[in-house]
């Protein structure tokens, strides 16, 4: 029994109201075809995990909360793409800002879920089970309209571009005994922060746009360690002015 296609069953029909008022209803979007399926596997770096092919044969998302939630990826992501180039947006909150897979090559499963702003110019990891996903976000759309998406999308977004946690300097992860960090921090210089996200918890994250919106971001590799490029003030306000 596949515990997704469960919960979609059993939240057929619920009548969500906002927190305006407005009601609406949790419905489901149709299925996709086994051309459609074939057609976006072979858009992804990793075949689709079984529990997930069997929930898209079910229903490509569904109506309701959140502007609608589509497990084979909304028609306009993020971006970002040097530092999540096989991101799946599942959904949106209505502000460019978008709740993201992150595919890699060895993806097994559709996680980890991210949540990726622009206002602030943050990441803040949400969750690595789409199961988990999907019970916050349905616990979200009716009063008191209290859920881990809420905790993310409002006061953990905040407080990572507030207080900026977890920052690595370039000169702690050149003297790492950590082989990963030492290698990245290699192909980098003392202008770099480096923030390791491999074994998040809600709300770990770091903000991307740190140093402007020209803040020059990278990856390693596919592992999920990032990094961002400090920025004088004076290089902030040319960048603006270009």
């Amino acid at each position: 029994m596949n515990p997704i296609v469960e919960l979609l069953k059993q939240s057929q029909g619920t009548l969500f109201v906002s927190e305006d008022g407005i009601e609406d209803r949790f419905e489901l979007k149709p299925a996709l075809t086994e051309q459609e399926l074939a057609t976006f596997e072979g858009s992804l770096p990793c075949p689709i995990p079984e529990e997930v092919r069997e929930v898209l044969r079910f229903a490509r998302g569904f109506d309701g909360v959140l502007g609608g939630i589509s497990f084979a990826g909304l028609p306009a992501g993020f971006g970002l793409e040097q530092i999540f180039p096989h991101a799946v947006a599942l959904a949106g909150d209505g502000f460019g800002n978008f709740w993201v897979v992150d595919l890699t090559r060895e993806s097994m499963s559709w996680g980890p879920i991210l949540y990726a702003c622009h206002d602030a110019a943050v990441v803040v990891f949400q969750t690595d089970s789409l199961l988990h996903f999907l019970q916050e976000v349905i616990r979200y759309g009716n009063k008191p309209w209290k859920s881990e998406i809420d905790d993310v999308h409002e006061s953990l977004s905040d407080r990572i571009w507030r207080e900026n946690p977890g920052v690595l300097s370039f000169s702690q992860c050149i003297d790492s005994e950590d082989q990963d960090l030492k290698a990245f921090a290699t192909s980098l210089d003392e202008t770099w922060q480096l923030i390791d996200l491999r074994n998040p918890n809600l709300g770990d994250g770091f903000s991307w746009g740190r140093y402007g919106p020209k803040t020059v971001n990278r990856r390693f590799e596919e592992k999920r360690i990032f990094a961002y490029q400090k920025k004088s003030a004076g290089r902030r306000l040319l960048d603006a002015l270009s």
